[in-house]
């Protein structure tokens, strides 16, 4: 494979030209209540070609690498045609070839754990959940792996091999009484191998409590308090909220927002420090390089509460006089690399939880992330879960609580940022320009916010 790509994108008649490989391994369980849903292992192999030609684009996939030549003549002749058309010419950002290979760390190769093995370790948490408490009703457990073999090559001379590999597991709890149904779960996600899934059972424990606990939680009652996000919202809120508006491909198509999103300008307290980062041992959202072969970097988005970096591809980069940030990710070898978040969080502040608590009369912890929405910088954000804050102490379970604001306002309002930081994949993924699940890690310390709104009864 690296004569053969070495070779046609050397000979590619274009100013610029790249090739992706890739060899995916995936397996998946299913149980939903007691009953096995889906046992299947498969495999697949394409690659997309992307040939730069007068500052147009033209690709071209295949599923065959013998095409590999006659479907980069494809691809020059598709951005030679397309050249001829488009007014907002693409230039890269310079970035010097490189060669490597990367292997991520697995003790259990996932490709050599039978399907059998896999089914057994997820029945045995849908049958903890199941077993929990009488009210629990149904269950659902997904157990998920990947192993991503991706050859990179171009025509400046970067040839890369990785191997990436992630797993995932969802442990989901629904519990009813009186008509009344609530859910509970844990969604996680890993970089390593089939033991990343071995002994979760306290999890499953956990999903279940949860689902149970929330029957006898009253609802939150609508206002506008002091708010303390434990780690895992606090980091889907950066994720969310902030992070989308900091990759530079939605800047560059929104005037206004890059007006606002201006270099050097505060949007937070002195000890808000946002960072997106390549490469954490062991988190899911890993890319040792991108899709476009840059080495990954460290970006600070905000450092010391004013904004510092943006995410780049290498064509936003030189659109914005900026460096490649190795940002640019594609979901598959179907797809094009976009600009895209990896393990993006807010670091550790000063403060413990007891130090947040104190002064609050009357406030909500929220907690978890049960879904939400954003349009540019407003957001909804559900809590999974919540509990009142009377006094300075953690005081009844709340539920149906709904976080709204202004991300940037928000932000702001940010009073303290503790220093339990915890660092958290998921099940899911990310979205963006149709590309899901996109693997991503968020990350956070417990953070409280002045005067939120928070929907309720």
């Amino acid at each position: 494979m690296e004569d053969l790509v070495r070779e046609a994108v050397g000979k590619a008649k274009a100013d610029f030209a790249e090739v992706r490989w890739e060899r995916v391994f995936r397996s998946r369980v299913v149980f939903q209540r007691d009953q096995l849903m889906a046992l299947e292992a498969t495999e697949e192999e394409g690659g997309i070609v992307r040939a730069l030609v007068n500052g147009a684009w033209g690709l071209a996939v295949f599923t065959d690498p013998k095409e590999l030549p006659r479907k980069i003549d494809e691809a020059v002749h598709l951005a030679r045609t397309a050249s001829h058309h488009v007014h907002d010419k693409v230039a890269l950002a310079e970035v010097e070839p490189v060669e490597d290979q990367y292997q991520g760390p697995m003790e259990r190769d996932v490709r050599g754990v039978p399907l059998e093995e896999k089914r057994k370790l997820a029945e045995s948490y849908n049958k903890i959940i199941l077993e929990y408490h009488p009210a629990i009703v149904a269950s659902s457990v997904r157990y998920a792996d990947r192993l991503r073999y991706v050859v990179y090559a171009n025509s400046e001379g970067t040839y890369i091999e990785q191997e990436v590999p992630g797993v995932t597991l969802m442990l989901a709890a629904v519990a009813r009484k009186n008509g009344d149904v609530q859910q509970g779960f844990e969604s996680l996600g890993f970089a390593g191998g089939f033991e990343k899934a071995l002994g979760h059972e306290d999890r499953a424990r956990i999903a279940a409590k949860r689902a149970v606990d929330l029957l006898s939680a009253k609802p939150v009652k609508g206002g506008h308090y002091p708010v303390i996000l434990n780690q895992e919202l606090a980091g889907v809120f950066i994720h969310e909220a902030f992070g989308h508006i900091c990759e530079a491909d939605f800047l560059l198509r929104n005037e206004p927002m890059r007006k606002v999103m201006t270099l050097g300008k505060r949007f937070g307290v002195e000890n808000l420090n946002v960072v997106d980062e390549g490469f954490i041992p062991g988190a899911h959202g890993n890319c040792p390089y991108d899709d476009e072969g840059v080495r990954r970097q460290r970006v600070y988005l905000i450092k010391e509460g004013l904004l510092t970096g943006l995410m780049h591809s290498r064509a936003t980069a030189k659109k914005l006089g900026a460096k490649p940030t190795g940002n640019a990710r594609a979901v598959s070898w179907e797809h094009e690399p976009l600009v895209r978040m990896r393990n993006t969080f807010i670091e550790p502040g000063p403060y413990s939880f007891e130090e947040m608590l104190d002064g609050i009369d009357y406030g909500i912890y929220a907690c978890g992330a049960f879904g939400g929405q954003t349009e540019f910088e407003q957001f909804t954000f559900s809590a999974a879960y919540g509990y009142e804050i009377v006094n300075g102490k953690i005081g009844e379970m709340v539920r149906d609580v709904v976080l709204t604001g202004n991300v940037f306002q928000t932000l702001k309002n940010i009073e303290m940022i503790g220093k339990d930081f915890e660092l958290k994949g998921s099940a899911g993924g990310c979205g963006k320009g149709g590309q899901w699940p996109l693997p991503v890690t968020d990350g956070a310390p417990h953070v409280r916010i002045r005067d939120v709104i928070v929907g309720g009864r």
